[in-house]
């Protein structure tokens, strides 16, 4: 297959832990060629098809450190613009946060899509699900949760719950995160930061202990759970797990219990497009459903030795060959 990776700029990739990377490293090694671009290059003109300036790219085999990060594990063996259509599949692969840019750009996948490529996840799809909103759909599944601008609802969850979390729609990473405690200090300063005085939609959970054994991150591929999830664990006084904020992951057996969840989930979920989930699960609730990059393949397979990319691989050649 030819498949085109519209991501971030290849030259950011952190190797050693990029999903992305993965993908294209597991890709390569069963054959198949290997594309990249970024959504600024994409474009569309009347009378044509869908295209970009698309880098054909010869992995090197080479990985880099948390120490020492390498930029020399491609080679770019072509330059030049191609439409959309020639590729047996693109991954969309573009971190959030889920913009106005980004939008556009799922409709030119969609476009693509109409002139005879495959896109996963599928653009509709992606536009359909943001992350943390997707939730409302599996409300039995979910820990106490306000979706508001509002001030005085939200001062009203705070009361109710005394512990609450607060977090932006379209952050990633745990950028922008709150944890406010029973005494409500810094409250009102936390609504303005990311309500943007009414102007913004926010999420409000309450706050689950359970996030002590961590913040699991559940990849489920094709309807189907990997065996194993990343419980990502706060560090110090932190309250937030994610990686990138410092948090430590520890790879783990995926629990009868949360497994039953992310196929239930998973089932509903990957007939519309959805190839790939980063379920986020604190105990035994969700409090995220992450559609547009979800990552930790990595780490996964670093400390298990199982192939997440090769089971995202084999999902992916199925989907194209069905």
């Amino acid at each position: 297959m030819d498949i085109l990776f519209v991501a971030d700029p290849i030259d950011t990739f952190k190797t050693y832990k990029d999903s992305t990377f993965a993908m294209m490293r597991e890709a390569a090694g069963r054959g198949h060629a290997i594309y990249a671009c970024v959504p600024s290059q994409m474009s569309w003109i009347q009378g044509g098809q869908v295209r970009a300036q698309c880098l054909k790219l010869e992995m090197t085999g080479r990985v880099g450190t948390a120490e020492q990060e390498l930029h020399d594990w491609y080679n770019v063996l072509s330059s030049q613009t191609m439409t959309l259509s020639a590729f047996d599949a693109i991954v969309m692969r573009k971190d959030p946060p889920f913009d106005s840019e980004y939008f556009y750009a799922t409709h030119l996948l969609e476009q693509a899509q109409r002139e005879g490529t495959r896109v996963f996840n599928q653009p509709s799809a992606l536009r359909d699900h943001p992350e943390k909103m997707a939730l409302m759909e599996f409300p039995q599944y979910a820990p106490p949760t306000l979706i508001s601008r509002d001030p005085v609802q939200i001062r009203g969850f705070h009361a109710a719950y005394n512990d609450i979390i607060l977090k932006p729609l379209d952050g990633m990473g745990g950028a922008g995160i709150f944890r406010i405690r029973e005494d409500g200090m810094n409250l009102g300063s936390a609504i303005e930061a990311l309500n943007r005085f009414g102007q913004q939609t926010i999420m409000v959970q309450q706050y689950q202990p359970a996030i002590a054994q961590g913040d699991k991150r559940i990849l489920i591929i094709d309807g189907e759970p990997a065996p194993y999830v990343l419980a990502r664990i706060p560090q110090g006084n932190e309250v937030r797990g994610n990686l990138a904020a410092g948090g430590r992951g520890v790879a783990q057996p995926l629990s009868d219990a949360n497994r039953a969840v992310a196929k239930a989930i998973g089932e509903k979920l990957a007939p519309r497009g959805l190839l790939l989930i980063g379920l986020d699960m604190i105990g035994d609730h969700v409090t995220e459903i992450n559609v547009t990059s979800p990552t930790c393949f990595q780490e996964i397979e670093q400390q298990t030795g199982f192939n997440v990319a090769g089971m995202f691989v084999d999902a992916l050649e199925k989907a194209v060959s069905s």
